[in-house]
């Protein structure tokens, strides 16, 4: 927080926040936000939650959250009328080996291509790099390990092609083994 005095009121926050997340390129920090109106940052995510929860009542925005920044994005349901209005040709749709090796990496981020192909049972070389040029996962780093291999998590993109505010939001998982009980033999 700068040592200015705010230059708005209090309950003028989210209308403010609201104005900058307009207008800002991209994802932004709360931090940003708060340095750019005078308030500390707890304040300031305190707004942001409550013009979350507005936006969540039945609006045409959504505040999206990835990695600590946020940002304004039209709310999900409305994408074809969007991409109707700007003239955007629809998004490719994901062959289905794209979802698979896409959820993976959603519920076990970050994660590496060979634990990938040990859960998926294939290469997924290819699967890997159209996810990449789509821009739904992004490389993070390597692993420490043999090889150092690269691991992959999600970005914002994935989260607005999902519709989805915060990766918090993925329906929890659930294993087949949970499903159905494991069958054991039993030896004499």
């Amino acid at each position: 927080m700068s040592d200015e005095q705010p230059i708005i009121a209090i309950e003028d926050l989210p209308a403010a926040l609201e104005a900058l997340l307009f207008v800002a390129s991209g994802a932004v920090t709360s931090g940003q936000l708060a340095e750019a109106l005078g308030y500390p940052a707890p304040e300031v995510e305190s707004a942001l939650a409550e013009l979350d929860l507005q936006y969540q009542a039945g609006r045409g925005m959504r505040l999206q959250w990835h990695n600590g920044r946020v940002q304004l994005t039209s709310a999900s349901q409305f994408a074809p009328m969007v991409e109707k209005f700007l003239g955007l040709e629809a998004t490719a749709r994901l062959s289905r080996a794209g979802l698979e090796a896409l959820a993976i990496i959603a519920y076990r981020q970050p994660i590496t291509r060979p634990a990938i192909d040990a859960i998926r049972g294939v290469n997924s070389d290819g699967v890997i790099k159209s996810l990449l040029s789509k821009g739904l996962i992004q490389e993070i780093g390597r692993a420490e390990g043999p090889g150092r291999p690269i691991l992959y998590c999600t970005t914002a993109d994935f989260l607005q092609h999902f519709g989805l505010g915060r990766l918090e939001e993925l329906p929890l998982y659930e294993t087949a083994e949970a499903e159905e009980p494991r069958q054991e033999l039993l030896k004499d």
